[in-house]
């Protein structure tokens, strides 16, 4: 397939090699949602204007998911937040998503019973082992943080993005936790990208993590008063 967006090395990084989901749903919908919205900014479509998203530039990308969501917003009448564009997009995603990479050949689709009655789809890769854009973003991330200095702005996103929904326990475990949390706040301050879109991926990612952080506190509640 074409260049992997960051939603798609997001969904990579959220199955485990047998294909099953680390995180919480909610957290995959919204984290994917945030990836678009970053890879946007990244790309110099949006920016946040007076804590509003804006398009700056309606000049498609060229692929499908990040194309909708920018025509979305420029269509929109209203000035949305970044966390309600979040929720916004985050409808299907997940299915689009992984839907391209299945039929790209990276991942496949299993779908079986749980106790034969629960329904279940798995997504491993079609060899069995981790696929190898997988490896790539995994070795760029933990090279980031491991080293010093300057971040590719690409990679400092989908580390941010990782952070947001809570894959940072996962992804960096073999490196030492404080180390990790100290570097994590530094790419996260880094000037790494224009203040511009600085502004846009700190906002979005805030909105993530604000968004998941709400969905779990709702969750919680429902489960103790059920």
């Amino acid at each position: 397939m074409a260049e992997l967006t960051l939603a798609h090395e997001l969904a990579l990084l959220a199955y485990d090699d047998k294909g099953t989901l680390q995180l919480d749903r909610p957290a995959l919908d919204h984290g994917l949602a945030g990836a678009l919205l970053l890879e946007l900014a990244l790309g110099g479509r949006v920016e946040v204007v007076d804590d509003r998203l804006v398009v700056a530039d309606p000049t498609p990308l060229g692929q499908r998911q990040l194309d909708d969501a920018l025509a979305r917003i420029g269509a929109d009448e209203k000035r949305r937040r970044p966390r309600d564009w979040v929720g916004r997009l985050a409808r299907d995603l997940p299915e689009q998503v992984l839907d391209g990479l299945v039929t790209a050949g990276v991942l496949r689709r299993e779908s079986d019973r749980v106790l034969w009655v629960f329904p279940r789809t798995r997504y491993p890769s079609e060899t069995g082992a981790e696929p190898a854009a997988e490896t790539r973003a995994r070795q760029r991330m933990t090279a980031a943080v491991a080293a010093d200095g300057p971040v590719e702005p690409r990679t400092a996103a989908l580390i941010g993005l990782a952070r947001a929904v809570r894959l940072d326990r996962h992804l960096f475990q073999d490196l030492p936790r404080d180390r990790v949390k100290r570097r994590l706040a530094e790419i996260a301050a880094g000037d790494w990208a224009s203040a511009a879109t600085r502004k846009a991926i700190q906002e979005t990612e805030a909105a993530v993590l604000m968004v998941i952080t709400s969905a779990a506190t709702v969750a919680t509640m429902t489960a103790a008063t059920s």
